[in-house]
């Protein structure tokens, strides 16, 4: 049986259009440094400007609204931190969840530090904000709200419009921080329509490679650049600017909008028919039904997260426990703990994350491993 990859939400493999996109930047003659006057750097920066505009017509935004970052978490601290640093009269309280990612929670723990108000809205059990209770936290002092487009433990989908008409009746004033990181690809992404102020993007969890990420910041809005040096990218991001990077992820970013709906049919596919035969066998599903199908979090009777992913592993399926930002620490998630879940439950999930690439046949093999695991290493049912 070849490999069967369900890791997607912690980080997908290079496209081949992406690896072939690679190695013909390289080989050409576009190694100039884009500061450079010569025509070597005239020719790089010429490139690069041409991979900004291109991903600005994909997101929906101008060129001169985001900038390459080295990752998500790169974006993310620049978003959060560079926003209250610049504008210490928008307010000294911050709202999000205690379900957001690691690099918006250590960043707002980092500010609660410095005398900022941190207010953490509870979700519900199928992982999202409390509508009444954001209501009540949003007041005239409230400078930011940070939430996540699609959790990456759950693929639960952020009632992203309910959000926005709270916060235009009750302080017009605040901004929204989005990470996109696991929507990018999945979920029709036009910065326009979304109508947040900044947003964060990763390159490696759309086919792209590690070490390229994206950062939006709306042109009405304005922070302070994480990154200081030389003024490149406007002075919002220092530092040399990698062509070879930014060409990585402007192609991945092409290949997965334009194949943006073929992806979620797909991924579709493949969650229903999970869902239906992994609850005949009375596996519990933590995913809310109105899920992004991309990420399936499922409980198995009897096996532990950590000893299911090593007994998957042993037929060469991957999948993973917790984020995988979070997976060496060894604790039960703090995502599903946060939506109510039995601890009992959630120290039996793992996480499943599909790709393009994924295909039904590989879901009706992940089942018969499932049968044969438990028909191995457990009492019969």
């Amino acid at each position: 049986m070849n490999m069967i990859y369900f890791d997607n939400s912690a980080t997908t493999a290079p496209s081949q259009n992406v690896i072939d996109a690679v190695k013909n930047n390289l080989e050409a003659e576009l190694f100039g440094n884009p500061g450079s006057l010569h025509k070597l750097g005239n020719a790089a920066v010429t490139a690069y400007e041409k991979c900004l505009a291109d991903c600005a017509s994909y997101l929906g935004c101008t060129k001169d609204e985001i900038y390459f970052t080295s990752c998500g978490t790169e974006s993310a601290n620049t978003a959060i931190e560079g926003y209250v640093s610049h504008n210490k009269r928008a307010g000294k309280k911050l709202i999000s969840t205690e379900t957001e990612h690691k690099c918006t929670l250590e960043t707002l723990k980092r500010l609660e530090s410095q005398g900022y108000e941190i207010v953490y809205i509870p979700v519900d059990k199928n992982g999202k904000p409390k509508l009444d209770i954001l209501e009540e936290a949003i007041d005239d002092d409230t400078a930011l709200l940070c939430f996540t487009h699609v959790n990456n433990e759950t693929g639960s989908i952020l009632p992203l419009e309910e959000i926005k008409s709270i916060r235009d009746k009750k302080n017009r004033n605040t901004k929204i921080y989005l990470d996109c990181v696991q929507s990018l690809g999945k979920l029709p992404i036009d910065m326009r329509k979304l109508g947040v102020d900044m947003a964060a993007f990763s390159g490696h969890k759309i086919h792209s490679l590690k070490g390229v990420g994206m950062l939006y910041v709306n042109k009405n809005t304005k922070i302070d650049p994480f990154i200081v040096g030389g003024g490149q990218q406007s002075g919002m991001r220092s530092g040399t600017q990698s062509l070879v990077l930014a060409t990585a992820f402007t192609v991945a970013l092409k290949d997965a909008v334009e194949g943006r709906e073929d992806s979620y049919n797909n991924a579709a596919e493949i969650n229903s028919y999970l869902r239906e035969e992994l609850t005949k066998r009375k596996a519990v599903i933590n995913s809310p039904e109105d899920a992004l199908p991309h990420v399936l979090n499922v409980a198995f009777e009897g096996f532990q997260s950590e000893t299911m992913l090593h007994c998957l592993e042993m037929y060469d399926i991957f999948v993973s426990t917790v984020s995988a930002c979070s997976s060496k620490s060894k604790k039960v998630s703090y995502v599903l703990m946060a939506m109510g879940i039995d601890r009992s439950i959630a120290n039996n999930s793992v996480r499943l994350s599909f790709s393009r690439y994924n295909t039904m046949e590989e879901a009706k093999e992940f089942i018969k491993a499932i049968d044969e695991i438990y028909d191995k290493f457990l009492i019969k049912r």
